[in-house]
């Protein structure tokens, strides 16, 4: 994959095809190859780009030196832009949709479109008061950075699994499966800061393209939790955008 060199940042990511551009921002523990399948169905027609955020892949990881922002994740996505022709078109999956979201509000008039799939910008939730959600996420950055801070990644990822794919979930992988899913875990723990400490509020949004969706599964384990509650709130500040299941 190619590295694209920013000062000290190096930025991995694929691209693929010729067309307008197709910026993919992947979910937490997942990296660029989640978008294998997609690059595949749009490069014929769309210049499909990947990215991996910090410390997934080749790109730069996370210091640590500092609290993680959205502002961060979103400059490597302008990085990326740099120099490509728009309309650009966002996608982003779970904490890659908050990133999305930043970055379509720091491209502006450059976004052609944007889809957010299953958004995770749990710091809304805090402030439009939907206490009982923001509280059952903030439980699980609780847990990853206790337990994360201990390098008890294992244990991190139990949690993280039976969260976000269903009770059980752990015990039915794999130890090749678990190995690889603890693996790729420390990346989340700076992600958290990222999504609960942002204090843009859906005011501060741009006003949505002229096409933009949300777009929710219907058959997971947390259906009506913190990102259902998230894609809510968003959906009664930006009434033009389409909210999907």
């Amino acid at each position: 994959m190619p590295i694209l060199s920013k000062g000290k940042l190096k930025i991995d990511h694929t691209d693929d095809g010729q067309g307008q551009p197709v910026v993919l921002i992947h979910s937490s523990v997942s990296a660029n190859r989640q978008w294998s399948a997609l690059t595949e169905a749009l490069k014929d027609r769309h210049r499909v780009l990947a990215i991996n955020l910090f410390g997934y892949g080749g790109t730069t990881p996370w210091p640590g030196t500092s609290p993680q922002s959205l502002y961060a994740q979103a400059e490597l996505v302008l990085a990326l832009c740099e120099g490509v022709a728009g309309p650009i078109h966002l996608v982003g999956h779970s904490f890659g949709g908050s990133v999305a979201l930043k970055a379509a509000s720091l491209l502006g008039s450059r976004v052609g479109s944007l889809i957010l799939l299953e958004p995770n910008p749990f710091y809304l939730l805090k402030q439009n008061g939907r206490r009982q959600a923001y509280l059952e996420s903030r439980s699980l950055r609780d847990h990853v950075k206790c337990f994360g801070s201990l390098g008890d990644w294992p244990r991190v990822a139990e949690r993280f699994a039976d969260y976000w794919l269903g009770d059980g979930s752990w015990a039915t992988m794999s130890e090749k499966r678990r190995a690889a899913f603890a693996e790729s875990l420390p990346p989340n723990f700076h992600e958290w800061d990222a999504v609960m400490e942002e204090e843009t509020t859906v005011d501060e949004w741009p006003r949505s393209p002229a096409r933009s969706s949300s777009i929710r599964s219907s058959g997971s384990s947390w259906t009506l939790g913190p990102h259902d509650r998230c894609d809510d709130v968003g959906r009664h500040a930006v009434p033009d955008a389409r909210s999907r299941r």
